[in-house]
């Protein structure tokens, strides 16, 4: 009986720390977890293997899609802090609990993957990964970059506060942002499709395959234009707008630099106000 005892008591002890091991170890992972992204889920699509579309707008975070030879869209997620909170730490001698709480969800029809973030309260950084023939329609307003690698299909990107970065991508691109640079790499284009890259407060940085073909319309403000392109100016006037509507007279005129590059093409407009634009 004494040895019975023991064995059981021995085999109490083990199990005890066995427990508070499996404990510990859950430690560091809680708290990777909390530090690093976070995968939300995975959407399968209605035509794996067929060409889709991503759209995500958000209000706040950074955007990062990325291809991958898979045939579902995987959702990872980081969680920045809003910095209008950070005021009231404490109050009345308690303490604020962070808010871990989030609303993000995502719908598929016909292959198009549509991304809804109801996440008011703080920044949400997404990471997507994506089949590599698929489109992508993608917006964000504050505190987050976009960038997109690898894919290829027709996009659509739009920020207000930060930063657009496109690399290794085939298709067609239109980009905008008010305050930040435009960066795009294009491994090959679509012929016939017409691209605008537009700036408020940003440099225009383009790099085409050399063989591309198309008519350029360029305009910088406060910056200069630079290319390694052999570009056939076209020595057109100034555009002159007149208007004589309610009484008044008004004339505005727009000098914009056009060309042609490898004999003409689609037209692709470039556009800022203080910063410089680069196409190679």
């Amino acid at each position: 009986m004494s040895s019975i005892r023991q064995e059981n008591l021995k085999y109490d002890i083990m199990k005890k720390i066995k427990i508070v091991f499996i404990a510990l170890l859950w430690v560091p992972l809680i708290l990777n977890a909390q530090e690093d992204s976070v995968e939300l889920f995975t959407v399968p699509l209605s035509n794996p293997g067929s060409s889709g579309k991503l759209i995500v707008e958000q209000l706040a975070g950074s955007i990062d899609v990325m291809a991958y030879e898979g045939a579902e869209v995987i959702v990872k997620a980081s969680f920045g802090n809003d910095n209008r909170r950070k005021d009231k730490k404490e109050k009345d001698g308690l303490k604020r609990i962070e808010n871990s709480s989030m609303k993000i969800s995502a719908e598929e029809k016909n292959n198009t993957v549509q991304i809804i973030n109801e996440q008011w309260n703080k920044p949400t950084n997404l990471e997507i990964k994506v089949p590599v023939n698929f489109s992508l329609k993608l917006g964000t307003v504050n505190k987050g970059n976009i960038t997109v690698h690898g894919v290829k299909g027709e996009f659509e990107i739009s920020n207000v506060n930060g930063e657009i970065t496109v690399e290794d991508v085939s298709g067609s691109v239109s980009a905008d942002t008010v305050n930040g640079d435009i960066k795009v790499n294009f491994i090959s284009v679509n012929s016939g499709a017409s691209m605008a890259f537009s700036s408020m407060n940003g440099d225009l940085e383009v790099t085409f395959p050399s063989t591309t073909k198309a008519d350029l319309k360029l305009k910088s403000e406060m910056g200069d234009i630079f290319t390694d392109f052999d570009m056939a100016l076209d020595k057109q006037k100034p555009v002159v707008d007149k208007n004589n509507s309610g009484g008044k007279y008004k004339v505005k005129i727009e000098q914009w630099v056009n060309g042609s590059i490898n004999g003409g093409g689609p037209e692709m407009l470039f556009k800022t106000f203080n910063g410089y634009i680069i196409f190679r």
